[in-house]
């Protein structure tokens, strides 16, 4: 385990970047740094055991001196782990830090997660009349990921990231990029004082830890996950209820849907890879919303023999297609979606491409075939 090694956080020039990013060891951390041209300012990687040590570098309360306005960021189209962790970030600042201005832009989320304390908070149109000292943004791995609410970071006098994407290349002043974490949520658990951590930011920062691990299913689950995932679990909150009802609860039209999509899939490349398509019509037949094709993915990488997963979708534009991939394999699906300017996880990714369908199948087909070949 690399030691937490402090170094003060001091106000450099706007164009100084700072990326505390966790790495297997201190070569690989460093090797990492050189190859990105970032300013290393101290390596993480801290265990849970050592929280006290993490916690120690101080890097949350450092941003926050001296700040007033806080503005709070997610990416586009907020899954659970994006909303789980701006909200969990927004309750505990509200809770911890008196007269602190702490806002969230997200785009509309899933009403699955209302539950959520500060849900009913989150703005979701962008207001052009405000700025902000502080941009904090979490689980966005680049600037056009932030969507609509980008500005906010450019007019913010200073910005902090936290992420664990492994295509973040640090977009903020200062960086905490955790890649070998399970999700945002854990990444924003480290930065807390665990002492300060109420039910309902467990609740929320276990909502988006369970659903960025498939429920501790997924490979990025890790013995921490499962540590800090538990100390959650004892501050009271319903972990079964938040499971079933954010994870698993479908409408009629939600079921019908992901029938469908399943029943049209198509297996190509000597069924090592399977796709899908959900259309507007297709989501306004059923009485869904985008929000509804969550899931879809994940049932056709379970397929027996399925390397390869992927699900085209409409979002309104005729013209583009979001793509959602995963692997069952050691094929790196991130370089997929980096191809398309997406990006991601090497086991989930997801990018934009161009229209009409059949373009954006072909150029997709084509991306997905030099992976599994090697061509």
């Amino acid at each position: 385990m690399i030691g937490a090694v402090r170094s003060s956080i001091r106000e450099p020039e706007r164009s100084e970047q700072k990326t505390h990013r966790g790495c297997g060891n201190e070569a690989a951390a460093e090797d990492h740094m050189e190859e990105s041209g970032q300013t290393r300012a101290a390596r993480i990687l801290p265990d849970f055991s050592d929280y006290e040590e993490a916690k120690a570098l101080g890097i949350l309360d450092e941003m926050l001196e001296g700040k007033k306005s806080i503005v709070i960021l997610g990416h586009v189209n907020p899954d659970g782990d994006c909303i789980g962790s701006c909200l969990g970030l927004y309750n505990y600042l509200k809770e911890n830090y008196e007269g602190l201005e702490v806002s969230v832009y997200l785009e509309k989320m899933g009403v699955n997660f209302s539950f959520l304390s500060g849900f009913e908070d989150v703005h979701t149109e962008y207001d052009d009349t405000k700025t902000f000292d502080l941009c904090i943004t979490s689980d966005a791995s680049d600037v056009p990921r932030l969507g609509v609410f980008a500005p906010y970071r450019e007019t913010a006098k200073d910005t902090f990231c936290v992420d664990h994407h492994i295509t973040n290349k640090g977009m903020c002043r200062v960086n905490v990029i955790e890649s070998w974490a399970s999700s945002a949520s854990e990444v924003v658990f480290r930065l807390l004082d665990k002492g300060k951590i109420s039910k309902t930011v467990a609740e929320c920062l276990y909502t988006g830890i369970a659903h960025d691990t498939g429920i501790f299913k997924f490979s990025n689950t890790s013995r921490q996950t499962m540590e800090i995932a538990g100390f959650l679990m004892e501050k009271g909150i319903d972990f079964q209820k938040i499971i079933d009802d954010s994870f698993f609860a479908k409408t009629y039209g939600q079921a019908k849907l992901h029938g469908r999509a399943v029943l049209e899939s198509v297996r190509i490349l000597d069924n090592r890879c399977v796709y899908t398509v959900v259309t507007t019509d297709e989501l306004r037949e059923y009485g869904c919303t985008v929000k509804a094709t969550d899931g879809i993915v994940d049932q056709l990488r379970i397929i027996e023999g399925i390397e390869i997963a992927f699900l085209l979708y409409q979002t309104g534009n005729p013209d583009e297609y979001k793509v959602s991939l995963r692997t069952n394999s050691a094929v790196d699906v991130s370089r997929i979606a980096l191809s398309f300017g997406g990006g991601g996880h090497v086991r989930a990714a997801g990018c934009n491409v161009p229209g009409p369908l059949e373009h954006a199948k072909e150029l997709l087909l084509e991306a997905v075939r030099k992976e599994l070949t090697g061509a």
